[in-house]
């Protein structure tokens, strides 16, 4: 089976979990599998530092881009993938055991998937979520302070120092990569019906070219 590998990327706040857990509703695990970047994060001690002491999360480095890409690339091989989830430092919380299983369609979520070579050159399909900056400013707030409890002047300077700098350089860099730009500064409905509507006949052909 060769699935199809769809790349999903935004700004911080820009709506990429809300999109990506409406097609895992919509889909069969067997049909579709989500593999997300959100899980190869670093440990905190290998984490590079600022000027003013603070952990930058925000950068390529953070990352393990080279197991993520090995994960990926083992899906597309048909192997099933384990990998412990990364808890964003919460000691209170003991990370449960992910399981990736191949599928027609591979969910491939992330900051860094464009801007990094080997796994840009894997996704059939491009995708980035566009919302305007003040708009994602206001959904990292909101989100920071209820989910991982950072005060407000935290959030604004690792969005100032960190957050911004990033998009620009590891997204919006790399627009002219997209294969389809999705604005999400209201909803996403109509986009969100079409990409449904595509996805399923990749699901449809890949499971042809299995049956055949």
């Amino acid at each position: 089976m060769k699935p199809y590998l769809i790349g999903i990327t935004g700004g911080s706040g820009s709506g990429k979990t809300t999109l990506l857990k409406r097609l895992l509703k919509q889909f069969k695990e067997t049909d579709v599998c989500l593999i997300s970047q959100d899980h190869y994060y670093k440990p905190i001690e290998e984490q590079q530092i600022d000027e003013q002491g603070v952990v930058n999360f925000d950068l390529p480095e953070a990352v393990n881009l080279d197991k993520f890409y090995e994960d990926i690339f083992q899906l597309c091989q048909g192997k099933i993938v384990e990998k412990l989830e990364y808890t964003f430092n919460n000691p209170q919380k003991t990370p449960d055991l992910l399981i990736f299983k191949p599928a027609p369609v591979i969910l491939v979520e992330g900051l860094f998937i464009f801007h990094y070579q080997p796994i840009r050159e894997l996704l059939n399909l491009k995708i980035i979520i566009d919302v305007e900056e003040h708009i994602r400013l206001k959904r990292r707030i909101l989100r920071d302070n209820q989910e991982r409890g950072y005060d407000l002047h935290d959030v604004l300077y690792r969005y100032e120092k960190h957050v911004s700098p990033s998009y620009k350089r590891y997204i919006a860099a790399y627009r002219y990569e997209a294969d389809l730009i999705i604005p999400n500064h209201h909803h996403f409905d109509n986009a969100f019906e079409v990409l449904c509507a595509f996805i399923e006949t990749k699901i449809q052909k890949v499971s042809q070219n299995i049956s055949q």
